[in-house]
């Protein structure tokens, strides 16, 4: 499954590598990797992957799922055909509580004691993802994990999720996608080593400089 999702993904351009040109994450770290998996909706066969993907993904570790959670706003519509596909309630949490109505950041019906799934597109240093999780549990839910479309596996990322005792189940990763990217094409295979090295280390920009190797 995972050489197949880093296939769609690169076929469509919603993880996109430049590495003798990297791109600038808002961070100010130089990035050879370019991500939307927002992509992923606009395409109706690589989506019909990913959803089937998650949800045997949900099946096979979190087979007690009771109710899928979507990050906000990446995850929400992943979440949202994934639960049709296996008859579960969604929901999704807001970045930040409304300013009016109810004033709510948890959208959805969701009941203390209710073990739920979150459902992220993209995971890099993990905080986003946690911040949900946190709430979740704040609400009284019991948060059985993550799954996602893409993660990094970034060192930071890792250790937060499991600081904060929870697991992320992707449907590939940044290794799978370098492989795969030199082997059809999209990179030359001496990047490889290059993108492992910016995964391993983000702040640490020498990778830029195997360019001109």
């Amino acid at each position: 499954m995972k050489r197949k999702i880093a296939k769609d993904l690169l076929s469509i351009g919603a993880v996109f590598f430049r590495p003798d040109e990297p791109f600038t994450w808002a961070s100010g770290i130089k990035s050879p990797v370019y991500c939307d998996n927002r992509l992923t909706l606009s395409t109706p066969a690589v989506r019909e992957d990913v959803e089937n993907g998650l949800a045997a993904l949900i099946r096979e570790y979190y087979p007690a799922a009771e109710m899928l959670m979507g990050t906000s706003t990446a995850g929400i519509a992943h979440a949202a055909i994934t639960a049709y596909l296996l008859s579960l309630p969604m929901g999704y949490v807001r970045s930040g509580a409304k300013d009016h109505g109810r004033k709510n950041q948890i959208e959805g019906r969701l009941e203390a004691g209710q073990k739920v799934v979150v459902v992220e597109d993209l995971i890099s240093t993990g905080g986003s993802v946690l911040e949900v999780v946190d709430i979740l549990r704040q609400a009284g839910a019991e948060v059985l994990g993550i799954v996602s479309i893409f993660t990094y596996g970034m060192k930071k990322g890792l250790e937060r999720l499991s600081a904060a005792n929870v697991v992320n189940h992707p449907l590939t990763d940044f290794d799978v996608i370098a492989e795969v990217a030199a082997e059809e094409g999209y990179i030359r295979p001496e990047d490889v080593a290059r993108l492992i090295a910016f995964r391993d280390d983000p702040s640490d920009e020498s990778w830029i400089k195997g360019a001109k190797a």
